[in-house]
């Protein structure tokens, strides 16, 4: 049975501000439930960027052999697809409990909300919510205090490039932020 796994290399803000309070919300297929979807923050506690980061956040230590900021971990669909949703969020609070934004999400999707489960390799937990919930994400970053630094798909179809290498590395831009992120395959 081969796994996906869904890793955050490197982040760079694209503001002139340089000192930020950085968690993100992904959003992710439910593995064995086709009508749900996963939802989680991450990291527990905001990522603290200063100024001689120069907005640039690194999350694969140096060496051989080392592996970035672990977002999912899951067997490989028979769609041999997976959408992912990565939001970028910056904390206004000095201190931000992360359980709220979820508690937030949770309380926005209302009777679509499912209840929290332990998912996806990770130990954050995941709020199961109706696919039909989704739409209710969005809307809820939007009413957080917090500032959404921008949304970025991370939808892979796993075709034929996966056959030559078992780790791809893509880069992309959304709203203020570029993510480096890899999708790798492990049997």
């Amino acid at each position: 049975m081969t796994r996906v796994r869904l890793e955050l290399n490197q982040l760079r803000i694209h503001r002139p501000k340089v000192r930020w309070r950085l968690y993100f919300v992904v959003v992710a297929d439910h593995p064995e439930e086709a009508g749900q979807v996963l939802v989680s923050v991450i990291p527990t506690s905001p990522i603290l960027v200063a100024p001689d980061q120069k907005n640039e956040v690194n999350f694969e230590p140096a060496g051989k052999g080392t592996e970035g900021l672990l977002l999912l971990s899951r067997k490989m669909p028979t769609s041999r697809e997976l959408n992912v949703h990565f939001h970028v969020m910056h904390s206004r609070r000095s201190t931000r409990d992360i359980g709220t934004v979820l508690n937030d999400i949770k309380s926005a999707t209302g009777k679509k909300a499912l209840g929290m489960v332990e998912a996806l390799g990770v130990t954050t937990p995941w709020l199961r919510i109706a696919r039909e919930g989704l739409p209710l994400v969005g809307k809820v970053l939007s009413t957080i205090p917090d500032r959404n630094l921008g949304f970025i798909s991370m939808f892979e179809r796993f075709g034929a490039e996966f056959e030559q290498e078992t780790e791809i590395d893509r880069e992309v831009r959304g709203g203020h932020v570029t993510a480096v992120y890899s999708w790798s395959l492990v049997p």
